[in-house]
């Protein structure tokens, strides 16, 4: 690929499906118009966070909310179409750089595509797949479309030496950046070590997975009610907040509602323990403290699958960092209200499960750690190192 002279600036297509990706896009940018100047030219498909920072996206990216085995297969052929149209979208464009984010079943397909029509083009996966958790071979197979994978967890680099993947760099999980919004001050610690003590209940950022839980952490919470005291919270967002609220109307124990990222954080500052649908939520309370038992369900047909494919003892993201199963998780038919309002109790009262969870999250910060640089200017600089190598 030939260098564009200084005058031209360079052009970097970015692809974000999903709310978290379109933040990490955001951040990305901001860093690369820093280092680039404003003759830096950004393109591709993104969120409301990438909008702002100068992308007209292709389409809107909830046209790919699309959550479950079956609501996927009959959307396939509007995504197959989606993928056509944004490979071509890339072609066209004839970027210095393609930067996928995350949303591997879309993005790894764009770029096979892209790769096998216009090899020149670098590519860049910010967000490692689980390739840790299942589909390991998918890391091989990656080397001959991704140039370099942007890691979010400290363990993902040595698993993709070991898989004989793409090149992988740590550079760090965005919550690293937001723990001053996640960790209580002394007058909420006081709240937190208080009485009744503060429960939050997390039952997923999804309908499916809301549909999925409601009911079941609804009745587990009226067997533990039965034999503690606690003030109830549920964080969730404004599109959601209807669904949940008809959801609990019917609970034992009325929670009260957090509605947005500004509440939620507020009341992880103040709470004492957790229910949580597995997922990125659990490393986030792991960073703010927060003892938790874990549970998660799916469709029978996703279950069927998940359980042939996942090659790792856990699917908790912080027990992966911290390196043991401290978090309890239960899956399926082991996620009952029994077991679920049991292991609540422990992780609520002073025991020996609540403290093996609390000091394993205090080596989280080491292990996390990316010095003093935030995970967007450890990406730019890897995402520039590798403009600057195809130039040459």
């Amino acid at each position: 690929m030939q260098a564009r002279s200084p005058s031209t600036g360079r052009k970097i297509f970015l692809i974000a499906t999903e709310e978290s990706g379109d933040r990490l896009g955001a951040a990305l940018m901001q860093v690369l118009r820093q280092r680039l100047g404003d003759t830096v030219q950004f393109s591709g498909v993104g969120g409301r966070a990438m909008t702002g920072e100068g992308i007209e996206p292709l389409f809107p990216i909830e046209e790919l909310s699309i959550v479950g085995l079956s609501a996927v297969v009959k959307q396939l052929p509007k995504i197959l179409r989606l993928i056509s149209r944004t490979a071509d979208a890339v072609l066209a464009d004839a970027p210095d750089m393609l930067v996928i984010i995350d949303s591997p079943d879309f993005t790894h397909r764009v770029a096979r595509r892209v790769r096998a029509r216009n090899p020149d083009i670098p590519i860049v996966d910010y967000v490692s797949p689980s390739v840790w958790a299942w589909r390991p071979g998918r890391a091989r197979a990656m080397r001959g479309y991704v140039d370099h994978v942007l890691a979010l967890l400290p363990f993902e680099p040595e698993e993709y030496r070991k898989l004989q993947g793409p090149p992988c760099s740590y550079v760090g999980h965005p919550l690293t950046e937001q723990l001053a919004s996640l960790r209580p001050n002394e007058e909420e610690q006081k709240r937190r070590d208080a009485q009744p003590p503060v429960l939050l209940v997390l039952p997923g950022s999804r309908r499916s997975e809301i549909r999925h839980h409601l009911a079941l952490f609804g009745a587990a919470l009226g067997q533990l009610s039965r034999q503690i005291p606690f003030e109830l919270v549920l964080p969730t967002m404004p599109h959601l907040e209807a669904m949940v609220r008809e959801g609990v109307a019917s609970w034992p124990v009325a929670p009260r509602l957090a509605i947005g990222e500004t509440e939620k954080r507020a009341a992880f500052r103040v709470a004492r323990a957790a229910l949580a649908k597995s997922g990125t939520v659990t490393l986030e309370l792991a960073l703010s403290g927060i003892p938790m038992v874990t549970a998660y369900r799916v469709g029978a047909a996703e279950a069927f699958i998940l359980r042939r494919a996942i090659r790792v003892s856990s699917v908790i993201l912080a027990n992966l960092v911290i390196g043991t199963d401290i978090i309890p998780e239960f899956l399926q038919e082991n996620c009952t209200p029994d077991k679920l309002a049991q292991a609540l109790v422990d992780v609520i009262k002073d025991s020996p499960e609540r403290l093996r969870q609390l000091v394993a999250f205090a080596t989280m910060d080491g292990k996390m750690s990316t010095g003093d640089q935030p995970p967007s200017v450890r990406a730019a600089d890897i995402v520039l190192a590798e403009l600057g190598r195809r130039s040459i």
